[in-house]
């Protein structure tokens, strides 16, 4: 059956534009959504008759005691203040309702509540303003992602397990036939999975359909395409954009994703590493500051770079051990960034090293296209506080003119163990990131951007609900390694 092209869901501007937009869709109800501490979409459903234009200034009264990172009981009334330019008709609920993503306040104060990540965002572009370096920020982040068949996994006291499945993994080349579902032997091997056609290729209509869904809601896709692991890794990619802009893209981009996915009968995971001995899922986040229309850094130095880039650049390393606690803040995420295994994970700059955490795109030569690329982030990430930290670590490069060195040009596996102690290295686990998070944050409380609650909210929240429990635990794999001991 052939996809319909997407209706225009492009986003409106002002609350008179959403409510014309729910009555020419017959919206019955209107869901808000909103982001917690650790990153995941939280949402509220009201019916269509209770969203008027005073909505978009009075808000909407909730509890926000229960939600992950947030306020304690005894200050739990919040409210949801709808931000209009976000609206969408969602594509995937039984019956028409609009959706609007929402921004946080104090119910007495009418100020933005400091734990709700969105306002740290808006905070990070309102200080980049008023450095007067630059007036906006784009953000380019690529997300990859597997497509599996079946995800089991349980832990108890007594033991634990994980299995994921897809037919298009490697693994299942010797399956027997099944009624219905013969076994062709079209997978793609480990770490070549980019970019064979069809039939090796299976998830091609899928991967459309996603992203049709993605216009119909109003992102704008660049391409789709099966990435290097098998077992169905993928990515697709969006048009840069504005940093809160692009938070509130990766969100909807990520519920998208994985609710097509479920149309379909499969499941998504955007977990950095889901399989051993394969690639795993990154997000590559490219970065500009513009002013005035002119792309600040685009100039005639390195690899056609401005000072301006350099010394952003030269932030993004000083600070990178600390921001990796947003920007690849999960204990599976140090999976990933192994040394030895072509991940980012050299606190270098190159134009063509993909081993260097940050290297310089050369697709182009237009001034428009100038940009860095920073590589050990994923999607397991807060979009708002990752692109933020980013952000804030590159501005404060550029303002104590923190210059990055030389860049590194050579192939990381030919140089010498005395030249390779050198190079630093990303932080090898979770723990290790929020401690370097603890020891250097100042340069993140600059403008009230972050401010001193959260940090110590978020690190509190992850050691205790991430880095502990996963200490505690014995390893399925340690059974293998000592039971016999």
């Amino acid at each position: 059956m052939m996809a319909k092209l997407p209706e225009s869901n492009s986003a409106p501007k002002t609350p008179k534009d959403v409510l014309k937009m729910a009555a020419d869709h017959k919206v019955v109800a209107v869901d808000f959504k909103f982001m917690d501490l650790p990153g995941q979409w939280q949402h509220l459903t009201v019916p269509i008759s209770q969203l008027d234009e005073s909505s978009f200034e009075e808000g909407f009264g909730f509890d926000g005691s229960s939600i992950r990172g947030w306020c304690e009981i005894n200050e739990s009334d919040l409210l949801l203040l709808p931000d209009p330019e976000t609206a969408f008709i969602d594509p995937f609920t039984a019956h028409p309702t609009l959706s609007l993503i929402c921004n946080i306040l104090d119910p007495i104060t009418k100020e933005r509540y400091s734990r709700d990540p969105r306002s740290t965002a808006v905070n990070a572009e309102n200080y980049l303003k008023s450095t007067g370096i630059g007036d906006i920020a784009y953000f380019g982040p690529e997300l990859e992602f597997f497509i599996f068949d079946s995800a089991r996994f349980a832990a108890a006291a007594n033991g634990c397990f994980y299995e994921i499945d897809s037919d298009e993994g490697i693994w299942n080349s010797g399956r027997e036939n099944m009624p219905g579902n013969p076994n062709l032997g079209w997978r793609p091997r480990h770490k070549e999975g980019y970019f064979p056609v069809p039939p090796i290729d299976q998830l091609q209509d899928l991967r459309s359909e996603m992203m049709l869904n993605l216009m119909k809601c109003g992102i704008e896709p660049e391409a789709q395409h099966h990435e290097v692991a098998t077992a169905g890794q993928s990515e697709i990619d969006m048009r840069f954009g504005p940093l809160v802009r692009m938070g509130d893209q990766s969100l909807l981009f990520k519920y998208i994703i994985k609710n097509t996915a479920k149309k379909f009968g499969k499941t998504v995971t955007f977990m950095p590493k889901p399989l051993f001995g394969d690639n795993g899922s990154g997000m590559h986040v490219h970065v500009s500051i513009w002013k005035n229309g002119k792309n600040l850094f685009a100039g005639n130095q390195y690899a056609g770079l401005s000072e301006v880039a350099l010394y952003f650049i030269g932030g993004l390393l000083k600070h990178a051990p600390a921001i990796l606690a947003f920007t690849s803040p999960t204990t599976n995420s140090y999976k990933r960034l192994v040394p030895g295994y072509e991940a980012p994970v050299n606190l270098a700059y190159s134009q063509r090293n993909r081993s260097a955490a940050i290297r310089i795109p050369m697709y182009s030569a237009s001034e428009k296209a100038k940009r860095i690329e920073f590589r050990p982030p994923d999607p397991s990430c807060n979009f708002y506080y990752a692109f933020a930290a980013i952000l804030m670590a590159g501005l404060d490069g550029i303002q104590n003119k923190i210059h990055p060195g030389e860049p590194l040009d050579k192939n990381i596996y030919d140089l010498p163990p005395e030249e390779l102690k050198k190079v630093p290295q990303v932080p090898g686990s979770l723990d290790a990131a929020l401690d370097a998070l603890e020891k250097d944050h100042d340069f993140l409380l600059k403008g009230d951007v972050f401010t001193e609650d959260v940090i110590q909210a978020y690190i509190t929240y992850k050691r205790k609900n991430e880095v502990d429990p996963i200490r505690l635990r014995p390893h399925p794999y340690e059974f293998m390694l000592y039971y016999d001991i």
